[in-house]
């Protein structure tokens, strides 16, 4: 899901608490589907209602937005449109993995071994248009902002950092960097322990904060050179070049200054790198949305989650409560930055 420049790009680490009064773009799809990824039983198998219908994502966004809003920050979903025709392989591949992954869990789940079940479990996880619309549907309840991008969902969420209609975008991939957004922030919907697969050892995920143009400073390099070096590497539109990293393939953009000059000098054919480069910097969005932050339906989201869905009354409405306080605060905030 996405280029992954980790290797390269400087990211510093931060408290949830530094972003208090920050409005920032939420990449949905990528969030939702590490919902769903992670919020699990032990042996693998996603929370669902009594009517076998998963509700991992709808846990996910009503309690990890909640802790979003108890720190001051304000989430707008970014949900994805239409996908490139370029994205096609890339789907394709995912699907395939998908479908190795699952017979790999139910050995493991035949075998007893709780511990791979789990792993292999995770990386199955798919979004339906279903969950998806249930989501929206919470967020409405939640009086939380989405908006339906006519593509790309880091491309829009970007082009809204961008324009200042939110302060930065968050999601796990570094696509919006190439996009155009002033500011990424990683880890923010996951923060907290994670164990390490296979062993004994639990790590503090926390959230980092990449911003654009100093990174691009450090690395000697533009926003359309840092595209050329993900196109040697491998992107959602295509599959990049065999031996080519990220730390190799921005020394190679570095000496040689574009895509066209490293194309030469090395022999490579890489198709539509053109189109790949203008989805990049020139991409589809919209100017169609408005964000505004509400209070939440109580009686509606219990309706639905306690009613519908068999979620905990009791913590449902702890929850409503925590957001509510969390609201009131950021309204007294606002008022007070008046005076």
């Amino acid at each position: 899901m996405g280029v992954n420049l980790s290797a390269i790009i400087p990211a510093e680490k931060r408290k949830m608490t530094d972003f208090n009064g920050w409005s920032v773009a939420v990449d949905a799809y990528n969030t939702i589907y590490q919902f769903v990824s992670i919020i699990r039983q032990p042996d693998g198998t996603p929370l669902v209602d009594r009517m076998g219908k998963i509700t991992s994502h709808l846990s996910g966004i009503l309690y990890r937005t909640t802790n979003l809003l108890e720190a001051g920050i304000r989430p707008v979903y970014v949900f994805d449109g239409r996908p490139d025709e370029l994205k096609r392989d890339t789907i394709a591949q995912r699907k395939a993995a998908k479908e190795k992954a699952q017979a790999a869990y139910e050995k493991a789940i035949e075998e007893g071994d709780m511990e791979t079940a789990r792993m292999k479990a995770q990386q199955t996880s798919r979004l339906t248009w279903e969950m998806v619309d249930e989501a929206k549907k919470l967020l409405d309840m939640m009086g939380v902002p989405y908006v339906q991008a006519p593509s790309e969902g880091e491309a829009q969420a970007s082009y809204m950092a961008m324009k200042g209609a939110v302060k930065a975008t968050a999601s796990q991939d570094f696509d919006s960097l190439l996009f155009g957004a002033p500011r990424l922030i990683r880890n923010l919907t996951i923060t907290g322990r994670r164990k390490l697969p296979r062993k004994q050892i639990y790590i503090d995920i926390v959230p980092e904060l990449i911003e654009l143009e100093p990174a691009l400073k450090s690395l000697g390099i533009t926003r359309g050179q840092l595209v050329d070096v993900a196109i040697l590497v491998g992107t959602d539109f295509n599959p990049g070049i065999k031996g080519i990293g990220p730390k190799k393939g921005l020394k190679l953009i570095q000496k040689h200054g574009t895509l066209e000059a490293v194309m030469k000098e090395k022999d490579l054919d890489i198709p539509s790198y053109e189109r790949i480069r203008d989805i990049f910097l020139n991409p589809v969005v919209s100017d169609d949305f408005e964000l505004y932050w509400g209070g939440p339906d109580e009686d509606a989201v219990v309706s639905y989650l306690c009613g519908e869905r068999g979620f905990s009354e009791n913590r449902v409405r702890s929850t409503l409560k925590r957001m509510r306080k969390a609201r009131m605060k950021a309204n007294q905030t606002t008022l007070e930055s008046w005076f």
